[in-house]
């Protein structure tokens, strides 16, 4: 039997800056070392595995030794839902550099969520697919659901490849911190993002979770764009 859930435990790990800091550079979804994680909080490398080893004993991490090295991940995608729910509800900081303003707008055009694309273009992709009537419309924190993987965009992006093995919900509205609305997450979003790297359209940055977006992604996410709001206002002016 047990009680109700102890609420204090994760908010107390994730309320320390530098252990904040390292749960937000690993929202990409990858593992990374401890010397680099202790380079993204700010702290020397043995305050570093102090707070790592909290975060482990916590659940929100985990670990795995190739050679030398230490490397740690997310412990798995709920965890990243909690960092990005707080991320919707915490003050912004103030911008005091170009490099700051310019990595902020990197984040909010297109950037990982964990396992899923998330940010401006991420939310053109989920609205073009909802416009050609292959999901339908998403809401955060809940199921979605593919209707149909026979339409044009459905086939473009393999749909009907999508794993069903998985006990993952297929289809999740995620609320983007950046656009207040819901991105694709769940099977889908993870099945997009591989997409997108896949054809070259996006490719990851070092040093944080932001995608570049490549001349060939440019084209495809404007055709998107177009696409969807084509058919928003071919259904918006049909009468009724």
């Amino acid at each position: 039997m047990h009680g109700d859930a102890d609420l204090a435990e994760p908010a107390r790990l994730m309320g320390e800056p530098a252990r904040a800091a390292m749960l937000v550079a690993l929202l990409d979804g990858r593992s990374l070392p401890a010397s680099e994680l202790a380079a993204i909080a700010g702290v020397a490398p043995p305050t570093a595995s102090s707070h790592l080893s909290q975060l482990l004993a916590g659940g929100l991490v985990t670990d795995r030794k190739l050679g030398r090295h230490r490397y740690f991940a997310l412990s798995g995608p709920d965890v990243a839902n909690a960092v990005e729910a707080l991320q919707q509800i915490a003050p912004r900081r103030t911008v005091t550099s170009y490099a700051q303003a310019t990595a902020g707008e990197r984040l909010a055009l297109a950037r990982s969520c964990y396992d899923h694309f998330a940010g401006r273009l991420a939310l053109d992709l989920a609205d073009a697919l909802v416009a050609d009537g292959a999901l339908a419309q998403l809401v955060a924190g809940e199921p979605g659901r593919l209707l149909d993987a026979g339409t044009p965009l459905a086939v473009r992006f393999r749909l009907a490849e999508l794993d069903g093995a998985s006990r993952r919900p297929a289809v999740r509205g995620c609320l983007d911190w950046t656009e207040r609305r819901p991105h694709i997450a769940g099977r889908l979003g993870m099945h997009l993002l591989e997409q997108l790297l896949a054809e070259g359209w996006v490719v990851r940055r070092s040093g944080d979770r932001s995608l570049r977006v490549t001349e060939a992604g440019d084209r495809v996410f404007a055709a998107l764009a177009l696409a969807a709001r084509a058919r928003y206002t071919a259904q918006t002016s049909m009468p009724a």
